[in-house]
């Protein structure tokens, strides 16, 4: 069972394909599901992009693929 504010395995089968994975050079890229939970912790809990729990990664990691995909319409295909 998802944890409130993450997706759960059956929300994600929806959108997944909307989010493509890239693997380069450097280090690696935390998931996507993952940023995308912590979008939707800071978006339902109105709290600040720095307040948000370390579990989602660093803030500034999740905020800047959040406006990727919005500045993409990931959402608006949502």
């Amino acid at each position: 069972m998802a944890k409130r504010y993450e997706l759960s395995d059956e929300a994600w089968g929806v959108v997944s394909d909307l989010f493509i994975e890239t693997h380069g050079r450097g280090r690696p890229r935390l998931s996507d599901r993952l940023m995308l939970d912590g979008v939707l912790w800071v978006l339902c809990s109105g709290a600040a992009w720095r307040d948000m729990p370390e579990r989602f990664g660093p803030w500034s990691t999740v905020y800047q693929r959040f406006r990727g995909w919005r500045n993409q319409g990931t959402f608006d295909q949502m």
